[in-house]
C-alpha cells in the first residue's frame, strides 16, 4: 500500500482517480501541495496552469506521476523537463492508474 498525495482541482475527476487507487488499496489524500509524507505526489496537469518554477517544485518532491489532457503536448514536455518521474494522457490514468502508482511505487 501506497500513501499517495492528490493534487487536483478538478473535484470530480479527482474523486475518480482517489476511489481507484484506494479500492486499489492505497492511502489517498486530496491535498494542495506536495506532502512529505507521501510515497507519490499524483498531479492534474488538465485544470492548474502551473510555470516552469511550480512544475520543477512539484517534480523535485520525491515521485511524481502527472497526468495532462493528450492535446496539450506543452504541459506534458515541461512537466517532463520539470522532473516528473512519469507524466501520462489523462485518458491513460483513468485506464491505467493502479498499474501506473505500482510502477513508481513498488510493493
Amino acid at each position: 500500500m501506497a500513501r499517495i498525495a492528490l493534487l487536483s482541482s478538478d473535484l470530480l475527476f479527482g474523486s475518480k482517480v482517489q476511489g481507484g487507487l484506494q479500492a486499489a488499496g492505497h492511502e489517498v489524500a486530496m491535498v494542495r501541495g506536495p506532502e512529505p509524507d507521501a510515497d507519490l505526489l499524483v498531479v492534474d496537469l488538465v485544470t492548474s496552469s502551473y510555470d516552469d518554477e511550480e512544475l520543477v517544485s512539484l517534480g523535485s518532491s520525491g515521485a511524481v506521476l502527472g497526468f495532462y489532457a493528450h492535446t496539450d503536448q506543452e504541459i506534458r514536455r515541461r512537466a517532463e523537463a520539470a522532473g516528473f518521474d512519469l507524466v501520462v494522457p489523462r485518458s491513460r490514468m483513468a485506464r491505467e492508474m493502479a498499474s501506473l502508482v505500482d510502477r513508481l511505487v513498488p510493493a
